[in-house]
């Protein structure tokens, strides 16, 4: 996958539109595939104390934007 097709990056604050009750959540680690085809993740730790993994490729129909994350600017 290129890795400019990332939608988060290490630090990044976020908020989920869903599940506003998770709170808002720093991106905590990134992993990127260096296999073709292979998936890019990031791990996110919300306000209520839980960490989540989300898929973090756009090329993904399962990203983490289209799951419904967005930055906090």
């Amino acid at each position: 996958m290129n890795q400019n097709r990332t939608y988060l990056r290490l630090g990044d604050s976020v908020a989920h539109m869903k599940y506003p009750e998770w709170g808002k959540g720093t991106v905590i680690e990134e992993k990127n595939s260096i296999l073709s085809g292979g998936l890019c993740f990031v791990r996110i730790a919300f306000q209520d104390g839980a960490e989540r993994l989300f898929i973090n490729g756009l090329d993904s129909e399962c990203c983490c934007y289209y799951f419904g994350l967005r930055v906090c600017y």
